[in-house]
């Protein structure tokens, strides 16, 4: 079921929400929906996870490391 939630934020941000809407051709309500849905789903997630992943998550986000370079430290350290 589906209801009604009154947000209040500043104007300059609403404006831009908007045009953000616009360009990904979904109302205003369907982006704070989905958005609310990611969060709660990684707050599931994370809360699955043990205190040593949680730090370790995401620490090779940026990295430019490939499967190829895995399987070589794979081999290196087992092999």
């Amino acid at each position: 079921m589906k209801t009604k939630l009154t947000l209040r934020m500043e104007k300059d941000l609403i404006e831009s929400i908007k045009e953000f809407s616009q360009k990904k051709g979904q109302s205003v309500s369907k982006i704070v929906e989905n958005y609310f849905k990611l969060i709660l789903k990684d707050k599931e997630k994370n809360e699955e996870l043990t205190p040593t992943v949680k730090k370790l998550k995401g620490i090779l986000k940026d990295k430019k490391i490939s499967e190829e370079d895995y399987k070589k430290h794979l081999e290196e350290k087992y092999l």
